[in-house]
Formats: structure tokens, C-alpha cells, sequence
């Protein structure tokens, strides 16, 4: 066996390869992972032993919280009698009819029968939430599909420890083991709830990025073990709790930098534990197991696919309608992961023989639903027509990469002139067709934006946020290099990572239309409430100012932040107007951004604006990012 260091530094080689690798394929990266795993298995060097108690402390939360903190409340609540259908009775419906099926046709005892149901009622699609992404599939279906996700692995977990309970002691209480159930999955929301609410407020009033991207770390395993070792509730449960929580209310106390900072970092320790989750479970499967266990492994599949067709095209036209569509993606995409085997592999050998039988199935069933389902999803979605791409956007595409094509060969050819493999004699001859051909297909592409002012707009936004990021890159550089101090390289970034996220699409309609920014002869200073924040900066970039946002901070528990707006020439009136009609809190209005700077003070000149007494400065130039 190859030491500690030596097996996580080849895994996260092999995982970087993959990752490489699938660009080239129409495989999903996870799927990618854990063929890549099986063949790790051959090698008797790559043994790995891993611990049920080890995937769920250390792998699972990072995950959970990642998906939780991207989820949109307010989407989540539109959603919410489906999701909950899905999650809670829905579990316990599948955990029935698996552990039906598996008893009648596997010869399962009735005891385990149910255990095996309730572990394998946990659905990981990370596989298709990928494929969803890149495709661009409707948001209410994504959300659907990960929040049914993250509710039904607490569920499914408290209703395993329920059953392991009762197969080890061989006694059960109906009323105990629901007054048992509520206590687990309502002690982890509330612990959740409580632990994200109070790191929020600790955000909102720190304003150091990498001291805010350390606490949602802290917040995301704290939860975990603070829910499960002290409370003894669902820890899972509890992590999803904060991470809703913080990925809602806490970027109103956060600034543009430190939004960015944390959502690219969750990406990259998702990214990790992904693929560290998907390798182990392919290094951890015996195929001489599975093929000793084929029969039982063929019913528990049966099962697994008999009950989530229950459960989805019955069970969920209960809640908020779901088109017919929709409802064959979420019943192919119910994949089985990480927690299915992590809960398999918790099983004691007090539960008698029938244990490795189960874990078999565990694994097969994970085999199944990744390879079988997760590679034929991207196929299905678009037979459904679920992922709509447009003719023009089709059409655009083909022009564009037509243009790309050509102008790769012309520089090829250049270059090779350039160094004498071909003769001048050739190179003039070639040279005035490729170049009028390159032009006949540049300006096709030119045409086709033309006629559809979408598609020119999407550009726009692209090339813009692509010119700040590498402004972005530049600034990191000159830190460095120490050509601008620490101070510098703060301030500049936060104006760029305020027009990173606000106001991309605004501006390029203006770019499309010909509309210039208007010259900034004055600035206003103001101060909105956190949960204002967002209203108003996009109603201030949808008016045409350019908003900025200097500081985060606040008293008590009210979150505040300074924005300092650009005013054109007689625009105070409008952007007073825009403010007030975008707020639901009072604005301040106020003379200097930092208290006690007289400077500032002083070259504030005080107005009346619709009842309210504003400060502008007035200057001479500035400029906009």
C-alpha cells in the first residue's frame, strides 16, 4: 500500500487528468471519475481503506453546503410542497417499496429488507446537476431535482439509523420511532438555522475576504459536528440548514470581492471532494463481489427503479404541477452516491450475514444508476426537448466556429512561411483566398449578431466580464510586484468586482445600441440597509449610473453598506428618485465615507431632493471600470 501523501497526491493527478480527459467525451465528469477509479482497483498498490464515519465527516459536508449555499430561497420556496413530497414522504415511500421488492424477490429478511430501503433512498445528482449546467436546463427543474437532493439524504439518514436500530436490538416503538424521527430532522434545521444566522451576522461586520471564506469553513464542518456530538440530531440536515441560510442572507454583508472569493472557493473544495468521493467509490468496488451477488444485485435495481417511478409520477402530482417532461428527467436522474455507500459501509457486523449482501447491492445500484443513468441523461434531456437551443443560436455557433477554423488555419500557414517551410511563391498564392475567405466568414458571423440582438448582447456580456477579469489578473500582478500597495489593490478591486456583478448585461445594451456613458460630474455618497443592497445596485446600473460599493458594516444587527454613486450632469434628482423607489429601508445620504473625514466633508455640498437633504461632490474627471 503506498503511503498516505503519495495516494492523495496521485488521486488528485488522476482527477486533473480526467477533468482534461472529458472535454474530449459526452460522459459526465463523475461517471469519468469512477470508471478511472475501477481501474485504479487493479493495482495492488492503490488499496485504500476508507471509514462510512470518514466520507460522511469529511466529504459529505464541504458537498452539501456547496449546493445548499447556491440555492435560491426564494425558488426554493416556490417549489416547496414538491420538494418536500419528494423528500419526506417520498423516502419513506421508496424505503417500502425496496424493501418490498427486495424481500419478496432477493430473499432479503424483512428487517434488512427495510434497512437496504432506507440507505438507498438517498439520491446524489451531482452527475446530472453537471450535465444541467453546461446544457443550461431550466432553473426550476435544477432546483427541483438538488433540493429534493439534500432534504431526502437527512431524511434518508434518520431513517436509517431508525431501521439499524431496530435490526440490532429487534424492537420497535411505531410512536418512539417517529417522536425520535422529528427530533433529528427538526434538532438539525433548527442547529443549522441558528449556527448560519449568527456566522452571517459575524460576516457583516468583517471586512476581510479570506476571514469570511474561513468562517463558511468553519460554518460547514462546525454544523456537522455540533449537530451530531452534541445534539445528537441530523447533521446533514444541519449543514444544509446554514449553508441555505449563509448563501441567502450573508452576501448582504458581504462585498463583491469577498462574494467572488467564496463562491470560486466552494467551487474548487466541491470540486475536491467530488472528485475524491467518485475515485473512492470506484477503487472500493470488488467486481468479483458484485458478480457473486448478480442476482440480488438485478432485484435491488428493480426495486430501486420500480419505486422511484412511484414515488415521482405519482407521489409528486400532489405538489405544484411538474410538466410530464420534467417528471422523466427527475425519475432518471434519482443517481445513488457517496451517502448510500457511506451508510452500507456503517452497517456492524452485529446485523448479521446479510450485511455484505447489502453492501453489494449498495454498490451495485451506485454502478447502475452512474453508469447506466448518468451517461444516457445529456441524451435523454435533449430527446425530451427539455434543453431548447434555438436555430439561431445554432446557426450562430456554426458561423462562429466556421470563422475560428478558418483564422487558425491562416495563422498556421503564416507561421510556417514565417519559418521556411513553405516558399513565398506558395504563401502569396494562398494568402489572398484564405484572407477573402476568412473575411466572407467573419462577416457572417458579424450578420448573424446583427439579426439577432440577443445573441450580440450575450457576447458582449462575455468579451466585458472577460476584459475586467483580466484587469483583475493585473492588479493581482502589480500587488506582487509591489507596484501598488496593499490599500491600492483593495479599493481597485472592489470596483471591479462590482461591475463583474452587477450591470454586465446593461452595459452591454448600451455598447449595442451605440449609447455612450454619460461624462460623471458628480458623486453621491449613500448608505442602504443589507437587504437593499442588491435592489438598488441593479436599479442604479439599470438607470444607466455606475454604483460602486465601498464598505460593508453596520450596528446591532443591521447590516449597511456605502455606495458611492456617479452622477451625470442634472441626473441627482433621478438617481435620488431611483434609490428611494428601489429601498424599502431608509437611505442616508451622507458627506464623507469614512466618519470624521473633514476633507471630504468640506467638499461636500449639501441639496434638497424630494424631502431628503443629499450631499454631492462635485469633480472634475472620473472613471469607470
Amino acid at each position: 500500500m503506498l503511503r498516505v501523501e503519495i495516494t492523495v497526491l496521485v488521486l488528485l493527478l488522476v482527477a486533473s487528468a480526467v477533468t482534461v480527459f472529458v472535454r474530449r467525451i459526452r460522459i459526465p465528469y463523475t461517471v469519468a471519475l469512477v470508471l478511472a477509479g475501477l481501474v485504479l482497483s487493479f493495482i495492488p498498490q492503490m488499496e485504500v481503506e476508507v471509514s462510512s464515519g470518514f466520507i460522511l465527516s469529511i466529504f459529505v459536508p464541504p458537498l452539501v453546503f456547496e449546493a445548499a449555499l447556491e440555492l435560491n430561497f426564494i425558488e426554493l420556496r416556490r417549489n416547496l410542497s414538491s420538494i418536500v413530497l419528494l423528500a419526506v414522504p417520498g423516502v419513506i415511500l421508496n424505503m417500502l417499496v425496496v424493501g418490498a421488492v427486495v424481500a419478496l424477490g432477493a430473499g432479503l429478511s424483512w428487517p434488512m429488507a427495510l434497512l437496504f430501503g432506507s440507505l438507498i433512498a438517498a439520491t446524489d445528482p451531482v452527475a446530472v446537476i453537471g450535465i444541467f449546467r453546461k446544457l443550461g436546463a431550466p432553473q426550476r427543474l435544477t432546483v427541483l431535482l438538488e433540493s429534493e437532493s439534500l432534504l431526502n439524504d437527512g431524511t434518508a439518514i434518520v431513517l436509517f439509523r431508525l431501521a439499524l436500530a431496530v435490526v440490532i436490538s429487534g424492537q420497535f416503538s411505531l410512536v418512539e420511532g417517529l417522536v425520535d424521527a422529528v427530533r433529528v430532522a427538526f434538532g438539525g434545521i433548527i442547529v443549522g438555522i441558528i449556527l448560519g444566522w449568527l456566522i452571517s451576522q459575524l460576516i457583516a461586520r468583517i471586512n476581510d475576504h479570506l476571514v469570511e471564506t474561513t468562517l463558511t469553513t468553519v460554518l460547514a464542518f462546525g454544523s456537522y459536528i455540533v449537530a451530531e456530538d452534541f445534539f445528537h440530531v441530523s447533521g446533514l440536515l444541519a449543514v444544509v440548514a446554514a449553508g441555505l441560510v449563509t448563501g441567502n442572507i450573508g452576501p448582504r454583508g458581504m462585498s463583491p470581492t469577498t462574494r467572488i472569493v467564496l463562491e470560486n472557493f466552494w467551487e474548487y473544495v466541491a470540486f475536491l471532494a467530488n472528485s475524491a468521493v467518485f475515485l473512492l467509490i470506484g477503487i472500493q468496488v470488488d467486481l468479483l463481489e458484485l458478480l457473486a451477488n448478480w442476482q440480488t444485485i438485478l432485484w435491488a435495481i428493480i426495486a430501486v427503479l420500480a419505486s422511484r417511478a412511484v414515488v415521482v409520477y405519482l407521489l409528486s402530482r400532489l405538489g405544484r404541477e411538474i410538466p410530464n417532461r420534467w417528471r422523466h428527467v427527475l425519475y432518471w436522474g434519482g443517481l445513488r452516491g457517496a451517502i448510500t455507500l457511506a451508510l452500507a459501509l456503517s452497517i456492524p457486523a452485529e446485523a448479521g450475514p446479510e450485511r455484505v449482501t447489502i453492501t453489494a447491492m449498495a454498490f451495485g445500484v451506485v454502478l447502475f444508476t452512474l453508469l447506466a443513468q448518468g451517461i444516457t441523461m445529456d441524451t435523454l434531456l435533449k430527446r425530451l426537448g427539455v434543453i431548447f437551443r434555438s436555430r439561431d443560436q445554432f446557426e450562430y455557433e456554426v458561423r462562429h466556429a466556421r470563422a475560428i477554423a478558418a483564422r487558425a488555419g491562416y495563422e498556421q500557414l503564416n507561421k510556417l512561411h514565417d519559418a521556411g517551410l513553405i516558399t513565398s511563391h506558395t504563401w502569396e498564392n494562398l494568402r489572398e483566398r484564405l484572407s477573402e475567405r476568412l473575411k466572407v466568414l467573419t462577416d457572417a458571423v458579424q450578420n448573424k449578431l446583427h439579426e439577432s440582438p440577443d445573441l450580440e448582447i450575450e457576447e458582449l456580456v462575455t468579451a466585458r466580464r472577460e476584459a475586467l477579469r483580466a484587469q483583475r489578473s493585473v492588479l493581482a500582478n502589480l500587488r506582487r510586484d509591489g507596484v501598488i500597495s496593499d490599500d491600492a489593490y483593495q479599493e481597485l478591486g472592489i470596483e471591479i468586482d462590482s461591475a463583474l456583478e452587477v450591470g454586465l448585461r446593461s452595459w452591454a445594451e448600451r455598447m449595442m445600441y451605440g449609447l455612450e456613458m454619460p461624462e460623471i460630474r458628480q458623486l453621491l455618497m449613500v448608505i442602504v440597509q443589507g437587504k437593499d443592497l442588491e435592489n438598488s445596485l441593479q436599479a442604479l446600473t439599470d438607470a444607466g449610473f455606475s454604483a460602486t460599493q465601498i464598505r460593508a458594516g453596520g450596528r446591532l444587527m443591521q447590516e449597511s453598506h456605502l455606495l458611492l454613486i456617479g452622477l451625470p450632469e442634472g441626473k441627482l434628482e433621478t438617481a435620488v428618485i431611483t434609490l428611494q423607489a428601489a429601498t424599502r429601508n431608509r437611505v442616508e445620504f451622507v458627506s464623507s465615507p469614512i466618519e470624521g473625514m473633514e476633507a471630504a466633508t468640506a467638499m461636500a455640498e449639501p441639496k434638497q431632493v424630494h424631502g431628503a437633504t443629499v450631499f454631492v461632490i462635485n469633480v472634475e474627471r472620473a472613471e469607470v471600470f
